[in-house]
């Protein structure tokens, strides 16, 4: 565990030591040759996960995390370059062969329920309007 995340406050948003040597190889490590980081993977990503969980804003993250400058940064970077995809797809394959399913589900299913057409409903959409000849007509 880092020294930085065993000074501070745990919270229940936390990886545990196991969580995080999954985690580790997906996230992106300091380039290497570049300025040292001020900060460890682990504590921009629990600070990540503490923010899904809490829901709260960015400027209020605990002062006992990094900056949420620095938190958002990252978050957006890592975004923007597929980590998240990558970090999703990758734990999503590995959940579903734990269970004893395939690594790609082979079917879906959607229902009217779950596909939204518009407010107005489908069907009003692709009618075509029907015009009156009356009101249509020039008068002289």
């Amino acid at each position: 565990m880092s020294d930085t995340a065993q000074s501070r406050q745990s919270y229940p948003s936390d990886l545990s030591q196991k969580e995080w040597e999954r985690l580790k190889p997906l996230v992106p490590m300091p380039k290497k040759g570049g300025r040292p980081a001020k900060y460890e993977r682990l504590e921009i990503i629990n600070a990540i996960l503490y923010l899904i969980r809490t829901g709260c804003a960015w400027r209020l993250l605990p002062h006992d995390f990094p900056p949420w400058r620095i938190v958002f940064h990252y978050f957006s970077a890592w975004r923007r370059d597929g980590t998240w995809t990558r970090i999703h797809d990758t734990l999503h394959i590995e959940v579903r062969i734990a269970v004893g399913r395939e690594a790609k589900p082979s079917a879906a299913i959607m229902d009217s329920q779950s596909v939204k057409t518009t407010e107005k409903g489908g069907s009003m959409d692709m009618m075509r309007a029907r015009k009156s000849t009356a009101a249509s007509a020039i008068c002289w």
